[in-house]
């Protein structure tokens, strides 16, 4: 069963929980009980931020916790040796939409949750019915003990749970957004799953380029110095950056806020956050990454350090055969044979400040038999539907063309983009 909450329930909860001004939050922080928390953050804390920074969208939603059961489908290992056999919920936002509006789930990135998505919903939830959750582990999801010791098992933690969530929410024929790390689950997932995905978005997602890539001998270069040592290391031992933000304690909400002032609206369109949704997110962003380890220590089973991906999406192998070979996620060139076709038509969105390298995603497309385009977006970084959310907006509606426009071979590529 789903705990739904409805937003006029949200708004009249987050006026009873409401952050405080700075200098009287500075203060709460050390009165009873939190001054026996060194942490100042917990599942309630959460929920809380999450539902003040959700109050400033216009259009009526549902909040949802999706009771996705204890374990992966066909598995008797409960969420890969979790030491608890309590149901695991995925947090679960629902917009309302225009009848037969077709449907978008988003999934967020590394260090993320859905609610960065909060200056995309009002647009998109014009066009689409929009579903955004939180993975597994992540934001106000449960956060089971993190016991996967493989790229394998932890690609199957992702992919399973939102397969018990699809499930769950009786959801098919959908169009599937990822970003960065929800980029490469999405179009994993899409290998395993794609009688449900009609339309793959994959914005700046992470996974289409390795280490044996030639611009990758940087990072080579850079691990054989010390400080290239020390920080592969702290990879390698799963040192995470929310482990600094627990690390400080009460001290961490302000290094937050610095982050967050510093990396949001430095490529801006002109629409620069707004006192209030610097602050909103601020305290969201603090809570959602201070809180127990879970779905974060994903990271060193799937990237490499550099953030080249372990098991790469795509890889073209051209010294073990004499033409060119479409390599998805295959452990070994034994297996080749089986690799999982790529059915799904796909649209890649970047900004054009993003770090993300697109030219893997102009690779990926060369092996693909399905239409694919890639888009990019000006005055966006790695975070482009924040950084540049009209621009952002314009490539999405363009993208699904042939969901929402009733000659969708006539429509051009909207001014200011650029088609790579």
């Amino acid at each position: 069963m789903a705990e739904e909450i409805s937003k006029s329930e949200l708004r009249s909860s987050a006026a009873a929980t409401s952050t405080p001004s700075s200098s009287t939050t500075a203060k709460s922080r050390w009165s009873w009980p939190s001054v026996l928390r060194w942490i100042p953050t917990s599942t309630n804390h959460i929920i809380a931020a999450e539902k003040r920074l959700l109050s400033i969208i216009k259009t009526p939603y549902v909040q949802e916790q999706v009771n996705i059961g204890s374990s992966p489908p066909g598995s008797k290992i409960r969420w890969f040796r979790s030491s608890s056999d309590e149901p695991r919920f995925i947090n679960t936002v629902t917009f309302d939409s225009k009848e037969d509006s077709p449907t978008l789930i988003m999934v967020h990135g590394y260090g993320a949750s859905q609610g960065f998505f909060f200056r995309n919903f009002d647009a998109l939830a014009s066009r689409f019915r929009v579903i955004a959750i939180d993975q597994l582990g992540c934001g106000g999801s449960s956060r089971p003990d993190f016991t996967c010791k493989s790229t394998e098992e932890t690609e199957a933690w992702f992919i399973d749970s939102f397969e018990e969530w699809r499930k769950a929410k009786n959801l098919s024929n959908f169009i599937l957004l990822g970003h960065s790390l929800g980029g490469y689950v999405a179009a994993k997932y899409a290998l395993k799953h794609p009688e449900h995905v009609q339309h793959l978005i994959l914005v700046g997602p992470a996974g289409f380029s390795a280490q044996s890539d030639a611009k990758s001998e940087w990072i080579t270069k850079f691990r054989a110095t010390w400080k290239g040592a020390i920080l592969n290391h702290l990879w390698e031992s799963n040192f995470t950056p929310q482990k600094i933000i627990r690390g400080l304690g009460p001290w961490g909400p302000d290094l937050v806020r610095k982050y967050t002032n510093a990396r949001f609206g430095a490529y801006s369109s002109g629409s620069v956050l707004t006192t209030e949704e610097s602050s909103l997110l601020t305290d969201y962003v603090y809570h959602t990454l201070a809180a127990k380890a879970s779905g974060e220590l994903c990271l060193k089973y799937i990237f490499a350090f550099g953030a080249f991906a372990r098991m790469p999406l795509l890889h073209r192998i051209k010294k073990l055969f004499p033409t060119a070979i479409l390599w998805i996620l295959i452990p070994s060139k034994t297996d080749i044979q089986h690799a999982p076709e790529w059915k799904v038509p796909t649209t890649f969105i970047y900004g054009f400040e993003d770090w993300m390298n697109y030219q893997g995603a102009q690779e990926a497309r060369k092996h693909m038999k399905v239409p694919c385009e890639i888009i990019r977006v000006p005055q966006g970084g790695h975070f482009v539907f924040i950084d540049n959310p009209s621009g952002f907006h314009a490539a999405m509606f363009y993208a699904c063309r042939r969901f929402l426009s009733p000659d969708p071979d006539h429509e051009s590529l909207p001014e200011g983009l650029s088609s790579a």
